[in-house]
């Protein structure tokens, strides 16, 4: 057997002692042809026997090479849980007509993951960006648990180029309105934010790809982009390395944040929390270039070249809607109710992160919190109460009123007319009342009845119109220059000298006034 000290001793007689070669073939007992060999292979350097066969005959596995390969790359595209193993691709492959053993199949599944990672493998350059120069976003899904149901939500990341300082925040979905909500809360976050922001080229921000790195952006996107002065940079598509540190971020909070399953009660407790978590990541974390000094050291002194936050963004995404008969929209798989003057008339629907807004030509007829759910339907009482007008007999079914929550006082009456025979239609106009009248006053008036010991309607109601007259009018001051000189006096007998002698009334008996007194005193 050739060895590396026999392929020694060859070398140091031939380059050292200067042997020829039928000499040494003679001493070591080898054959020349193997002499000559390791003297031309000694003059590359190479000082050990290595066995490379120049071809594989695969005699079995040859006819079932592509097949296995198609398999490999059907696997590859999956994701890491759902990757099956070498041992089941051969009994996949088994089941195509392979008579083959399992180390062919191994060896070669071996040689194309190489082959693979060979492929994509590519250097690159580092990047160095200036304080507040640029920031980069991105999405990533987690699993959490909310009120003890296991849900996926969508988390949006952003990420300061220069301090690395993270933002991390949960939706429901990563619809545009959700973009635009996360782009605000982390410029408030920031207190300001960078002259330019790296994007992938995703659909709530880019409608078109060119050739290169021109883009055509959402034209909502793009009002945003202008609200907060930045400018937006779409990367290459398939090139997440354009924008590696908020990708790099998605793996590092993944496994700090959301490892194990992080469980709360709301999405908005949960988002408290990651904005916590934040804070404390980068008061801990030292920075990766200032070994120094910690990220959020960093961030602390890039804060004053942030441009200024100039406030929140109108951030929602519209759409039109029809109204139907029970005044009722349709958005996102829901269902919202409107004021009833709205139907059969269509409604713009503005959808924000959190709630749902409903304007009729420039009105907000609805505004409900936003439901993500399927097939559910907020309704608000008060769309419906005109309705009521015409129809009393609907408030005691009526899905609307189901567990409303009214006023003490309001909801006193309520049930104590329950009990009388018109008492539906009592309670309506007592609700029609607060149309025009506040629902603070027919509190108010509610409130007094219930103190005098009736919850009639017609009493409340005469209540409100007593409150809603207006207040009597004061005495006006006389200005001085206006003043009389000479004050009236009231004095009938003042005009008896105005008549003549001959109409003058006759005299007046002084025990008169004395008499009558007295009569009257008997009386």
């Amino acid at each position: 057997m050739l060895t590396v000290d026999t392929i020694g001793k060859v070398r140091r007689a031939y380059w050292v002692q200067g042997k020829k070669i039928k000499a040494i073939a003679r001493e070591l007992n080898i054959a020349r042809w193997t002499v000559r060999r390791i003297v031309r292979a000694g003059e590359a350097g190479e000082t050990e026997r290595v066995y490379r066969r120049r071809e594989q005959p695969l005699p079995k596995l040859g006819a079932f090479k592509e097949t296995l390969e198609r398999l490999l790359d059907e696997n590859g595209a999956k994701s890491k849980r759902d990757r099956l193993t070498t041992k089941r691709l051969f009994e996949q492959l088994r089941g195509e007509g392979y008579a083959g053993g399992y180390d062919a199949v191994r060896r070669h599944a071996q040689r194309w993951r190489a082959a693979q990672a060979s492929a994509v493998a590519a250097a690159f350059v580092p990047l160095s960006f200036a304080p507040g120069e640029a920031y980069q976003f991105d999405w990533s899904h987690e699993i959490v648990i909310l009120d003890g149901v296991t849900v996926e939500v969508k988390v949006a990341h952003m990420r300061l180029c220069h301090s690395r300082m993270p933002f991390v925040r949960a939706y429901p979905r990563e619809s545009q309105e959700m973009v635009f909500d996360a782009h605000d809360k982390a410029f408030r976050f920031f207190k300001g934010q960078c002259v330019r922001g790296i994007y992938d080229n995703m659909k709530t921000a880019v409608d078109a790809i060119y050739v290169g790195k021109e883009r055509q952006f959402n034209r909502r996107f793009l009002q945003m982009m202008s609200h907060y002065l930045v400018e937006p940079v779409a990367c290459t598509p398939g090139a997440g390395w354009e924008k590696g540190q908020v990708e790099n971020q998605v793996g590092n909070l993944r496994e700090r944040l959301f490892v194990p399953r992080p469980r709360f009660k709301t999405l908005a407790d949960l988002n408290g929390w990651l904005l916590d978590e934040c804070v404390r990541y980068a008061r801990e974390q030292a920075h990766p270039q200032l070994t120094d000094r910690t990220v959020l050291a960093v961030f602390e002194a890039e804060r004053d070249k942030l441009i200024g936050y100039p406030g929140p963004f109108d951030s929602w995404r519209s759409t039109s809607a029809s109204v139907s008969k029970t005044c009722l929209v349709r958005f996102d798989n829901n269902k919202y109710s409107v004021m009833a003057r709205a139907v059969g008339r269509p409604v713009d629907i503005y959808a924000y992160a959190d709630r749902i807004v409903i304007r009729q030509n420039g009105e907000v007829v609805g505004e409900h919190a936003r439901s993500f759910g399927r097939d559910k339907i907020e309704f608000d009482p008060w769309h419906y109460v005109p309705v009521l007008a015409r129809k009393p007999g609907a408030l005691r079914n009526g899905a609307p009123f189901k567990d409303w929550d009214l006023p003490t006082a309001l909801a006193r009456v309520q049930k104590k007319l329950k009990g009388v025979k018109d008492g539906d239609r009592q309670v309506v106009a007592i609700l029609t009342a607060v149309l025009t009248d506040g629902l603070a006053a027919v509190e108010i008036a509610c409130a007094e009845a219930l103190e005098a010991g009736t919850t009639s309607a017609d009493v409340i109601l005469n209540i409100l119109a007593h409150r809603a007259e207006p207040a009597p009018v004061g005495p006006v001051a006389t200005p001085a220059s206006l003043a009389l000189s000479l004050p009236p006096r009231a004095d009938c007998a003042r005009y008896d000298g105005l008549r003549p002698p001959s109409l003058a009334p006759p005299a007046v008996n002084p025990n008169a006034a004395l008499l009558t007194e007295a009569i009257h005193g008997a009386v």
